[in-house]
């Protein structure tokens, strides 16, 4: 039996939502909270397998609350339930650790959906949501794009070199350098991709294919 507990500063919502999911013969409302502190204390007193999130509750905000459930325990599954569609409640939904977004036009048959969906370790999202997270996936694949047409030939070969570990001396050798000049396109490379650190530039490299480069 999956343990449900319902989060909406609206009685009526509540009500709505608890008499759908105790019609299921595999789940059932364990309990009921009105604002973010109030969800948060149950959640990490009864650890239910499942919450129903609003986002817009006094006291303390769904956004907020799930983050807390989240970092308290990541096994409750946490689904927003929301009349926000925009993509950045989205994101910042997703990032606190929620395992499902819906609207609040939903159908019945989509919470019901999506409570087995997150029960079972999946996540489930209302179908523009999906094209919403590819669209800024592809944003942020071409701007990496962009970034790597900044660079020069030599410095995308010394990018691939450092992102397999090769020190400055070590890749000086290599391409007839000196060290100096190796360590003059790694500040270069650093400034044109606005990275800090070489760790932040091995990622960039691994993400972009750069390891393979012979």
């Amino acid at each position: 039996m999956i343990s449900v507990l319902l989060a909406d500063d609206h009685a009526i919502v509540r009500s709505g939502i608890k008499h759908m999911v105790n019609s299921q013969s595999d789940m059932t409302v364990i309990d009921e909270a009105e604002n973010g502190e109030e969800v948060v204390h149950k959640a990490l007193d009864l650890q239910p397998d499942v919450i129903i999130m609003d986002l817009n509750m006094p006291k303390k905000s769904g956004l907020v609350a799930t983050k807390q459930i989240n970092e308290a325990n990541n096994k409750i599954k946490i689904i927003v339930l929301t009349m926000h569609e925009g993509k950045e409640y989205l994101f910042h939904a997703l990032q606190a650790g929620a395992s499902s977004y819906l609207l609040k036009t939903y159908h019945e048959d989509d919470l019901i959906e999506a409570i087995r969906t997150v029960f079972r370790g999946e996540a489930y999202l209302y179908p523009n949501a999906t094209k919403l997270l590819l669209e800024e996936y592809m944003k942020k694949t071409d701007a990496n794009e962009n970034d790597l047409q900044k660079l020069t030939g030599r410095e995308q070969e010394i990018l691939s070199y450092l992102a397999k570990g090769y020190t400055n001396r070590e890749i000086a050798e290599k391409l007839f350098l000196s060290v100096k000049t190796i360590e003059s396109h790694k500040s270069k490379i650093m400034d044109k991709l606005q990275l800090k650190t070489r760790p932040d530039l091995v990622k960039f490299a691994v993400k972009n294919g750069y390891l393979d480069f012979d």
